[in-house]
Formats: structure tokens, C-alpha cells, sequence
């Protein structure tokens, strides 16, 4: 009678923990109807959204896959054109003044930049040429013969300041480079801000990527001589 009855006991026992834990799960359980869980949570069938990458400056913004289908159909423009021929000439005059330093300069520090200056600009100019030649746009006859169009770019030198350069040795070389190198990547700069306030212009995804490159790089570039310009100066 005892046995029997102590097994009752534990089955009551048994059955009242079973109950308690289910009782407990269920209350810590994540309701699916709260609202605080589907916020974060997109809905089944749902597209993600798509981003387009903004102008230098501007923010991203969604775009539907309609949209995006459209992108892929965009054409260049004259002004992207415009700003290929000049950038061109443009870069071509940069490696004209790096041409200078090699000789001009014994400062490593500035010869260092003077070659980064050369790799990028003449792998950008070959790449400015080939998408003007792609696109069967004009493509200047050389480089080195777009430099010196009667047309200069902002930023661009004269001939009389081309000639105060080469004219120039040790420091005073080094102050005027830097001071006429900053002045240039600022116009290349301006350049690409006026191709992106152009009406449809810089929109072709491999212009929109190079021209974003170019504010990237040069800006970079200006705070780095910028700070070789204060070295110069606390000689």
C-alpha cells in the first residue's frame, strides 16, 4: 500500500514538473506576430533593396531592378567626352613636370610621389584613349601633343610657368613642384565636379568609376604634398 502509494505521489510529481516546463517555454517563446521582431525582418518574397552609388558627396540612393536594368543601357555623353580629351592633356602636363624632377631634385621623398604621379597617370591616360577609341571619339594624336593645346585645363600651367619649373634647382625646384602640383590636382578636381554637374554626364559606369577615382586620389595626393610643402618650409 505504501509502494502504491508513493508511486502515485511521484506521477502526480512527474506530471505537475512536465506541465510547469511547458507552461515555461511557451512564455519565453518570440511571438512571430510582434512587431518589434518583423521590423528587422524583411517580409517572404520581399526583393533587397538595390543601392546606386552617389556622385563624390552625394549619398546613395535605392533604386528598383527596373531602374538598375536601366543603367546598364546608359550612353556617353559630349561632356563625357569633353572631359576625357581634356583630363587627357591634363595628365599628360603632369608627367611633364615629374619629367623635371628626376633631375632637378634630389629629395626622395618628392621623387617618391613623382613616380606614383607617373604609374597611375600614364596607365589613366592609355585607358582614356582606348574608351575614346572604343566610343569612336576623337582621341588626340599623342599625349604629349594634347598638353600643350591652345585650350589649357584648370589647374594646367602655362608655358611661362612650365618654364619657371625647369628653370628651377634643389629647394626652390622642390617648393615650386609642389606648389604648381597642388595647384593642378585641384583643377583635375574641378574638372570632374563640373562633368557630374553636367545633365547626364558621368553616369556610364566605367567614367562614373574613373572620374570618382580621380577626386579620390588627387585629394589625397594634395594633403600629402601639402605636408612636404610645411617639411620645405621648416627647413
Amino acid at each position: 500500500m505504501v509502494c502504491s502509494t508513493s508511486l502515485m505521489a511521484f506521477q502526480y510529481l512527474a506530471t505537475f514538473a512536465l506541465v510547469f516546463l511547458t507552461m515555461a517555454c511557451r512564455s519565453t517563446a518570440v511571438d512571430p506576430s510582434s512587431p518589434d521582431v518583423n521590423a528587422s525582418q524583411p517580409a517572404i518574397g520581399t526583393p533587397v533593396p538595390l543601392l546606386q552609388g552617389g556622385a563624390p558627396g552625394e549619398a546613395s540612393r535605392n533604386i528598383t531592378v527596373e531602374e538598375a536594368t536601366d543603367l546598364s543601357g546608359i550612353q556617353h555623353t559630349a561632356a563625357d567626352v569633353e572631359f576625357m580629351q581634356g583630363m587627357i592633356g591634363h595628365h599628360a602636363q603632369a608627367l611633364e613636370m615629374t619629367a623635371l624632377l628626376y633631375d632637378q631634385s634630389a629629395w626622395q621623398e618628392i621623387r617618391m610621389l613623382a613616380q606614383r604621379i607617373d604609374v597611375s597617370q600614364a596607365d589613366e591616360i592609355k585607358m582614356m584613349q582606348g574608351w575614346l577609341a572604343v566610343r569612336n571619339e576623337g582621341t588626340p594624336e599623342n599625349a604629349e601633343h594634347n598638353a600643350h593645346g591652345t585650350m589649357l585645363m584648370p589647374g594646367m600651367l602655362t608655358p611661362d610657368q612650365m618654364a619657371e619649373l625647369a628653370a628651377a634647382t634643389g629647394s626652390d625646384f622642390d617648393r615650386l613642384f609642389l606648389e604648381y602640383m597642388i595647384m593642378h590636382h585641384h583643377g583635375a578636381v574641378i574638372m570632374v565636379e563640373a562633368l557630374f554637374a553636367s545633365p547626364g554626364a558621368g553616369q556610364e559606369s566605367q567614367i562614373f568609376n574613373f572620374a570618382s577615382d580621380v577626386i579620390a586620389d588627387q585629394s589625397m595626393e594634395i594633403t600629402r604634398m601639402r605636408r612636404m610643402r610645411g617639411m620645405l618650409e621648416d627647413r
